[in-house]
């Protein structure tokens, strides 16, 4: 931990140098992504954590680090809690620390590219309470004291084929423009990599997992693109398959294309813009319309090509997933293989499938006690052997050209015991609950988060994270705006993807989660009313359940489920196959 108090002295310097109480340092980055760069992974070069959601605010005598229950068990292996406090960001928000932390009359510093508007908001509040106030950094301290900081990544970026996408960039900016017309507005701010590569049909690299190309855009309302990114970065032939309507221009013209704006009416999302942009915007005189990005929806609601794609790539991911399943099932219990080793061979089976193009999240690889920790992620100080007696939890997912995938499943690796298995029927329970839901049009995932949660609390126990989130076509596998969970009040619509994965998890002992990607779609039986279509296909197994627990219902999901999986996908063991899908 001792090159993380050179970092902590080394920032506070630099603060103590510009006047500053504090800095608030993020997670995220200029598009607030959830995957960020090696040059921009501050809060990690800064605090060791290495979640994917978390903030720190460093003042010059104490420091705490935020994160939600996913992480709160990683965190302290991974902080120097002698530095910082570890907080659950709903229990202790970061602005109720500010409130009560900031020194009276002390400046707070933040850097305005790398927070919304609402954040800005009561960042500013908090330091007020305090008696403080909040200062925008024209640049950013840390960045001044990371000596040894990663270039900027600049991965080539190219055209994705419409085999792949189902429909032209021309068609789809044209009906965004229309809408961007009917409402007034003369130009929408794209700050969103995802929602551009999806619009100018078009993929990159610069973060893991993620084809993302991070860059900015504006659309207009006659469905032109001026396209902002490092001109070294796409590739031979992307400018034919843009078109002509597509202009590039270099990052810092960024800001003066924002400046051109003034006097006009312009769209933009301020739930994941940079607070600079509105500032910039605000600044120039331009006529700020703060609304949801115009990609995200459509982008949400799969087209029929994208949909088949989906089902394909499903197809495809589910015989590598046989294949390591049953491997897992032959060496598992030999106790010559750990976390690492499975999460490779996983990984091998992958990576000969067609269109394979990497992981969609580094895999969790989670066994006994680590598999409680629900974002789990493998290290050679952690490396668990697997062995007799204990639960493993596998969460891994693929990206390929035409799809992206995410599925967990809980193994026992040897006998399990009764608690082990009544626990994991609960959670098939309300797995199955889900998967099996029927509901009107505007249902929200709020409205549908309790069916999984309830035989759970039936039994006293819950889950500390949503039941799930959306998923997108070769592009995040965390994709907004539906999700199931507490938070989730975006009605869901056909087309769009969700995960299914309730979960439990015994500190110190095992977790248990069970995840299948599902399709909103209308119901084939009620027409007006919605239902899920099962996408992922793998063995649940089989010795985890308790059938005492389930209804005849449930029985005859679970029975008609595995035949799917029997019948859909190929496995280079098919005895071993057929034995893991049997009726119960």
């Amino acid at each position: 931990m001792s090159g993380r108090r050179e970092a902590v002295d080394a920032l506070r310097a630099e603060l103590h140098r510009r006047g500053l109480a504090g800095f608030v340092v993020p997670r995220a980055d200029e598009h607030q992504g959830e995957y960020v760069p090696p040059s921009a992974a501050r809060l990690t070069w800064l605090t060791g954590f290495a979640g994917s959601a978390g903030l720190a605010v460093l003042l010059l005598e104490k420091a705490a680090v935020f994160s939600d229950g996913r992480y709160m068990l990683q965190m302290p292996d991974q902080v120097d809690t002698d530095i910082f406090e570890c907080r659950h960001i709903s229990d202790d928000s970061p602005t109720a620390w500010i409130a009560a932390q900031l020194p009276p009359g002390g400046a707070l510093g933040y850097d305005p590219w790398l927070h919304v508007e609402t954040e800005v908001h009561k960042f500013e509040a908090a330091a007020h309470e305090a008696g403080g106030h909040l200062v925008a950094c024209e640049d950013n301290p840390l960045d001044t004291v990371w000596s040894d900081r990663p270039a900027p990544p600049a991965a080539p970026i190219i055209p994705h084929d419409i085999t792949y996408t189902g429909r032209e960039s021309t068609d789809k900016r044209r009906e965004l423009a229309a809408t961007l017309v009917e409402a007034g507005h003369a130009t929408a701010v794209l700050t969103l990599p995802d929602s551009i590569a999806w619009l100018l049909n078009m993929r990159g690299g610069d973060v893991a997992h993620t084809p993302l190309p991070l860059c900015f855009a504006l659309l207009d309302c006659e469905g032109r693109v001026e396209l902002f990114v490092d001109p070294a970065k796409p590739a031979p032939g992307l400018s034919a398959h843009l078109g002509n309507e597509i202009s590039l221009a270099p990052p810092e013209a960024f800001g003066p294309a924002l400046d051109a704006l003034a006097g006009k009416t312009v769209l933009v999302d301020a739930a994941c813009a940079p607070a600079w942009v509105l500032s910039r915007l605000d600044a120039a005189g331009a006529e700020i319309v703060r609304a949801r990005d115009p990609c995200i929806l459509p982008k949400a609601c799969k087209n029929k090509g994208e949909i088949a794609g989906m089902r394909a790539a499903h197809r495809r991911d589910a015989r590598a997933m046989a294949n390591f399943l049953a491997w897992l099932d032959r060496e598992g219990p030999r106790g010559q293989q750990t976390e690492r080793s499975a999460a490779a061979q996983l990984h091998r089976y992958r990576e000969t499938l067609p269109l394979f193009r990497g992981l969609s999240f580094p895999t969790i690889s989670g066994a006994g006690p680590n598999g409680a920790v629900v974002h789990y992620s493998v290290t050679a100080a952690t490396d668990r052997t697997l062995a007799p007696d204990m639960l493993y939890l596998v969460d891994s997912g693929a990206q390929f050209l035409d799809g992206t995938t995410d599925v967990t499943r809980t193994i026992a690796i040897g006998t399990p015991t009764g608690r082990q298995r009544t626990c994991f029927t609960r959670v098939l329970k309300g797995h199955i609950a889900l998967a099996t839901a029927r509901f009107p049009e505007g249902t929200t995932g709020a409205q549908l988060d309790t069916l999984a949660r309830a035989p759970l609390w039936q039994g006293g126990l819950d889950f500390d994270h949503g039941t799930g989130h959306g998923v997108g076509s070769y592009l995040s596998v965390h994709e907004g705006p539906q999700r199931i969970a507490r938070q989730g009040h975006e009605p869901l619509r056909a087309g769009m993807i969700v995960s299914n994965e309730p979960g439990y998890y015994e500190a110190g002992a095992f977790g248990i989660r069970i995840e299948n990607l599902l399709l909103v779609r209308e119901d084939p039986d009620f027409p007006e009313m919605m239902s899920f279509e099962t996408l992922t296909f793998a063995p649940i197994d089989r010795r985890l359940v308790d059938t005492t627990l389930l209804t005849a219902t449930e029985r005859d999901w679970l029975n008609a489920y595995h035949m799917q999986v029997r019948e859909t996908t190929a496995c280079e063991d098919p005895l071993w196959l057929e034995a893991a899908t049997a009726p119960i």
